[in-house]
C-alpha cells in the first residue's frame, strides 16, 4: 500500500506496479479497496498492473468533512490517475464506484482510459422523480439511509451487509466473508457514508452516460436488491452506444465476492480484447 496526493487530499492506493495494462478498481459504499481481493490477484495474475485505492472519507484514506459528491470524487480519480501517470486505463468501478467511473468520462475524456466496467452500479439515475419514474429510491428511503447511519449505524450497516450478499432472504456468502465485508466499513466517516448517500443516491448520471465513448461492459446480477438490474444496469446498457451487457443468474449485489468466478470470467474475457 502506498499514499498518493490527489486533488488536495491523500488517498490510500495498493498497486501491483509492472508493465501491465493497469487496471484501476473503485469500490463500493460503504466499503473500501480491500473488498476487491477476489478480483486483484486473478487480474494480476493476468498480467495487469493492478490499482485499487480507498475513496475518500473510506479504509485508510483522508476523511475530510466535504467532498462527497460525485464532480470532487471524480477529481480524486483524475488526480489518482495523473500522479501515477496511468495510460490505456480500463476503470472498473462498482456500485458507487461506477458513477466515479461515468463522472470522470464525461468530464475529463477517455484520453487515459481504453474502457470501462460498471458493475452493479448506480448510474443511470437512482432516485423516483418526476422525469426518472422508473428510480428505484425515493425520498424517505434516503433518509432512511442518511438516518440509519447517523443515529443506529451498527445496526443499520449489519443489516445493509446482509442485504447486500443476500437473494431472496438467503445469504449467498458466508458468515464469515459477510463479517468481513462488516469490518471493512468501520474507518468510514459519518460526514462520509451520509454523504456518499445523497450523491450516490440523487446524481443523474443519465448525460454522463449518453457522453461515453469507450468499450464498456455492464455487469449486474438478476438478484440485486440493493441496486436492481431493472433500474440500474439495464438502463445504463441500453444507454451506452455499443455496451455488452452480461447478467450473472442468481446473484446479489455483493456478486464479486458470492459469484466470483463468474465475475471474474467475464471481467478476464472483456479485458483480453
Amino acid at each position: 500500500m502506498t499514499s498518493v496526493p490527489s486533488n488536495g487530499i491523500t488517498l490510500n492506493v495498493t498497486d501491483t506496479g509492472g508493465e501491465g495494462r493497469p487496471v484501476v478498481l473503485i469500490h463500493g459504499w460503504p466499503l473500501s479497496a480491500a473488498s476487491w481481493e477476489n478480483q486483484a490477484s486473478v487480474l494480476m495474475q493476468a498480467g495487469h498492473r493492478v490499482v485499487a485505492y480507498d475513496r475518500r472519507g473510506f479504509g485508510d484514506s483522508d476523511k475530510p468533512e466535504t467532498g462527497y459528491d460525485y464532480d470532487t470524487l471524480a477529481a480524486d480519480l483524475d488526480g489518482l490517475l495523473t500522479e501515477l501517470d496511468l495510460r490505456d486505463v480500463t476503470l472498473v468501478g462498482f456500485s458507487m464506484g461506477g458513477g466515479e467511473v461515468v463522472r470522470y468520462l464525461s468530464t475529463y475524456g477517455a484520453d487515459r482510459v481504453r474502457s470501462a466496467v460498471l458493475a452493479a452500479a448506480v448510474p443511470p439515475y437512482l432516485l423516483k422523480t418526476d422525469d426518472n419514474p422508473e428510480g428505484g429510491l425515493g425520498e424517505d428511503d434516503v433518509q432512511e439511509f442518511v438516518d440509519g447511519v447517523t443515529n443506529d449505524r451498527e445496526n443499520f450497516l449489519d443489516g445493509f451487509t446482509t442485504d447486500f450478499f443476500s437473494v431472496d432472504g438467503e445469504l449467498k456468502v458466508s458468515e464469515e466473508e459477510r463479517q468481513k465485508a462488516l469490518a471493512l466499513t468501520e474507518p468510514a466517516t459519518t460526514a462520509s457514508l451520509a454523504g456518499c448517500v445523497n450523491a450516490f443516491a440523487r446524481t443523474d448520471f443519465r448525460g454522463d452516460l449518453a457522453a461515453i465513448t469507450v468499450p464498456t461492459l455492464v455487469i449486474h446480477g438478476d438478484g440485486d436488491a440493493t441496486v436492481p438490474f431493472e433500474v440500474s444496469g439495464q438502463r445504463s446498457a441500453d444507454a451506452i452506444a455499443g455496451a455488452e451487457l452480461v447478467v450473472v443468474e442468481g446473484a446479489p449485489h455483493g456478486f464479486n465476492v458470492s459469484h466470483a468466478a463468474e465475475f471474474n470470467a467475464a471481467l478476464g474475457d472483456f479485458l483480453a480484447r
